[in-house]
């Protein structure tokens, strides 16, 4: 192996993780090494088989070396530890997922790596950067943090869909959200990783606040992504008109002619139109409340998008009123497949901010109230057992 090869290693080869696993390999500057949890045997048996309208189709793909086990893997240092496994604290939280990175003998022969995580949520970073302080108290903890816009999913434990695009979003994980500028050392750990990404073909921006952008993709999966899962139906269901039902008779009887006036939301029905997404922008709304008083305004940055809830309600809807359109949510994924969702790091978070600081947000803490149940109830009824380490 070339001098100048990166090694990483990948935790979570669901996905997210496999897609990007190839992107790390496909750019010719990683050796890989992924910890598949749930699906090791089948990719131990038979490789990822991969459907990607972007990278290809590829059968029988494995990464450099595959380990069952975070411990397994803990034989040699690496440059970069990146998590892609969904951050869900009820069942394992990051320190105890990474363990055997996190003591010795691991942690008195190797450098930490720096860590990247590619997660859905907020302050999914807290955990491992408490963790990586208490280990090493005069050293401040490299953790990336990412926002991934991403179109994936597995079907059965080693065959992955992706459509045509993949885009991440980097910046440095900070416990303050009111440093707005990368210093030098910041902005050269964030390039060294990211030109491996855009090597591998996937779209990258580097960021100096990620805390912001997390939190502005986390309208999405918060208030829609969610809708997704307690419906149990996909987004089409709110935003894609009768007539545009694949199979259907053109201009369907309770569907407003295209194209829609200018502003106009699409929507499945009357009824949905006048309730169902009011009542979802109102809860994006709150969520951007929060985000005034978390990111406000100021000299050094902007704070969120004014617009962001209407830009994000509508590239919805505009995606999911496609006859064609067949995204499902990854919330709903989970709740369909029986798997417990990331519900604490997608709503729970913004309600404990919330309170916090004041800021009411009824809608938001119903969506989570609702979830929680579901949620109690995967819990109970999920046969996975704690992965190992």
């Amino acid at each position: 192996m070339s001098s100048q090869l990166r090694e990483v290693l990948l935790v979570g080869l669901g996905a997210v993780g496999a897609i990007y696993s190839l992107i790390l390999k496909r750019s010719g500057q990683a050796r890989v090494t992924a910890v598949a949890r749930s699906n090791y045997q089948s990719v131990k048996d038979e490789g990822l088989h991969f459907l990607s309208r972007k990278y290809g189709e590829h059968r029988g793909w494995r990464p450099d070396r595959l380990c069952r086990s975070v411990a397994e893997a803990a034989d040699h240092p690496y440059a970069y530890v990146v998590v892609t496994a969904k951050a869900i604290p009820e069942l394992i939280r990051t320190p105890a997922l990474l363990a055997p990175l996190l003591s010795p003998p691991y942690s008195d022969k190797h450098p930490q790596p720096t860590y990247v995580l590619m997660q859905n949520g907020l302050n999914v970073e807290v955990d491992l950067y408490e963790a990586l302080k208490k280990l090493k108290p005069n050293e401040e903890p490299r953790i990336i943090s990412t926002a991934v816009w991403i179109g994936t999913g597995m079907k059965g434990s080693n065959v992955v869909e992706h459509n045509d695009f993949d885009r991440v979003s980097l910046g440095v994980y900070r416990p303050s959200s009111t440093t707005t500028k990368n210093t030098p050392e910041e902005t050269a750990l964030l390039r060294d990783f990211e030109r491996i990404l855009a090597a591998g073909g996937s779209q990258t921006t580097i960021v100096p606040e990620i805390q912001r952008v997390k939190y502005s993709k986390n309208f999405w999966n918060a208030c829609l992504g969610i809708t997704a899962a307690l419906t149990r139906f996909p987004l089409t269901a709110i935003f894609r008109p009768p007539h545009l039902e694949p199979g259907a008779a053109p201009q369907g009887s309770d569907s407003p002619a295209l194209p829609l006036p200018p502003g106009e939301i699409p929507s499945a029905s009357s009824a949905i139109a006048e309730y169902s997404i009011p009542t979802i922008r109102a809860a994006m709304q709150e969520v951007y409340t929060l985000g005034t008083v978390l990111f406000p305004d100021s000299e050094d940055g902007p704070g969120l998008d004014p617009e962001v809830v209407e830009n994000t309600l509508r590239n919805t809807a505009r995606l999911h009123a496609n006859p064609n359109a067949t995204h499902r949510a990854s919330t709903l994924v989970d709740v369909e497949s029986g798997r417990p969702t990331e519900v604490e790091v997608i709503l729970g978070e913004l309600v404990r901010m919330g309170r916090a600081r004041g800021v009411p947000m009824p809608r938001i803490e119903t969506l989570y109230a609702l979830l929680l149940i579901v949620q109690n109830q995967l819990l109970r009824q999920s046969t996975e057992k704690k992965p190992s380490l």
